[in-house]
């Protein structure tokens, strides 16, 4: 495996992109993705929080101990993970972690390995989606993602500026994806509107530094109220209000994170 260290955006020129590791390093270690060509991008990619813009590069750590940044991003960087891993992993990478789906991880032709079926449905499924969950019942792991959500964060990469809403996408059977990063294609920062309060909830299954089973991130952003769920979606979920957790499609074992929902909502709204 060849190993490159570009000093400049301009040098980029194909191979896996890996800064903190965190996420990469296990799925090439599973056999999950295959690489000829690393690209170590943490000499590129912006690091660090200047006014409301934050480098995709900072590390989950640094922005939890930031008194400037949001409460809702504060906490769900600090739950996201044990301290070795805050201290390396990107908010950048965090944003475009895998599922932790079992079925795929384990490699079961499932429909995001471009199979014809979602094992999940059929077999075990407790920690799965409650949402748009038809094609894919995977669960998006993503603290962070769901924080920004609710903060109404946006995002600029190498090619354009965009919603943080609009860097995900539901698979479906023309298109495997949960991302609209096209190839080669890297985030560069992020940036935050004025936000008047915040708040993140998230219950697991350990006291400490476990995916979510269900987050809540409530935001109160230029008047408006905004909530972004993690854990209940193949992506990060945005709710315009709690009356959307009764569309809900929970499967048979997964009903209980509608309650659960309900609850964290209610509290989250509280706190703001």
């Amino acid at each position: 495996m060849e190993l490159l260290r570009p000093s400049s955006l301009e040098e980029l020129d194909g191979g896996v992109p890996i800064h903190g590791g965190t996420e990469v390093v296990p799925l090439l270690r599973d056999g999950i993705i295959e690489a000829d060509r690393l690209v170590d991008i943490r000499g590129i990619v912006p690091r660090g929080v200047h006014g409301n813009r934050i480098g995709a590069g900072t590390s989950l750590a640094e922005l939890e101990a930031d008194g400037g940044i949001p409460e809702a991003l504060r906490e769900a960087c600090r739950l996201a993970a044990s301290p070795q891993l805050r201290n390396m992993g990107s908010v950048g990478g965090n944003l475009l972690q895998s599922t932790r789906c079992w079925y795929w991880r384990l490699q079961y032709p499932c429909r995001l390995h471009g199979g014809d079926r979602c094992h999940a449905r059929e077999g075990e499924h407790r920690e799965h989606a409650i949402f748009a969950n038809d094609f894919c019942a995977s669960a998006h792991p993503s603290d962070v993602a769901a924080a920004l959500l609710a903060l109404d964060a946006r995002l600029h990469t190498t090619r354009r500026e965009l919603p943080l809403a609009e860097l995900y996408r539901l698979p479906d059977e023309a298109n495997r994806d949960v991302t609209t990063l096209e190839q080669g294609e890297l985030i560069l920062e992020l940036e935050l509107p004025a936000v008047a309060s915040s708040a993140y909830l998230k219950p697991m299954d350990r006291r400490r530094w476990a995916f979510p089973q269900v987050g809540v991130a409530a935001a109160r952003v230029n008047g408006v109220v905004r909530l972004g769920l993690a854990g209940v979606a193949p992506i990060p979920w945005l709710l315009s209000g709690s009356e959307e957790l009764d569309a809900a499609t929970p499967l048979p074992r997964t009903a209980w994170k509608v309650d659960v929902a309900r609850a964290l909502v209610r509290r989250a709204l509280d706190r703001l």
